[in-house]
């Protein structure tokens, strides 16, 4: 059913006429055109779409607008104005993206993970980015930048 909704995205809110089952990755990427989530698997597995929900990660293409309230939700577009957060600067010095489809996804569960654990052991960097896949491989590049940025905090 089509219906009216304010959302809060990167600090704005937005109100939208759209279908109540809509997952948020559909409304970022094709209504508000904030195209730095990806749609990878569509059943939450890859976590190409991973988003911020009141400072947790969330796979967007699993959520439907109808639960999101006036919740906060944080893109990878809003995570830092000039695209300079610990976490991706992080991702720039150790030349973490190769084809860098994954990367934005990878990019919000390593912040979600810092948020809740400042100073990460390997082990904890593996058991919270596990279902983050990178078909490129690109894992071990992935953890030494979540190291490198959980040491610039």
């Amino acid at each position: 059913m089509i219906k009216k909704f304010t959302v809060r995205i990167n600090k704005k809110s937005h109100t939208v006429m759209v279908d109540e089952n809509m997952p948020l990755l559909w409304l970022l990427r094709d209504i508000l055109d904030l195209k730095g989530t990806k749609y990878g698997c569509g059943v939450g597995s890859c976590g190409a779409c991973t988003v911020h929900l009141n400072g947790s990660a969330v796979r967007s293409c699993q959520l439907p607008i109808s639960v999101l309230g006036r919740q906060e939700i944080t893109t990878i577009e809003g995570l830092a104005e000039k695209g300079d957060h610990p976490v991706q600067k992080a991702w720039l010095d150790e030349d973490v993206a190769q084809c860098g489809y994954c990367q934005p996804g990878q990019i919000m569960s390593a912040v979600a993970l810092l948020n809740n654990t400042p100073k990460p052991t390997e082990e904890d960097i593996d058991n919270f980015m596990t279902g983050n896949i990178c078909r490129c491989g690109t894992y071990m590049r992935i953890k030494k930048a979540i190291l490198k940025a959980a040491t610039s905090n």
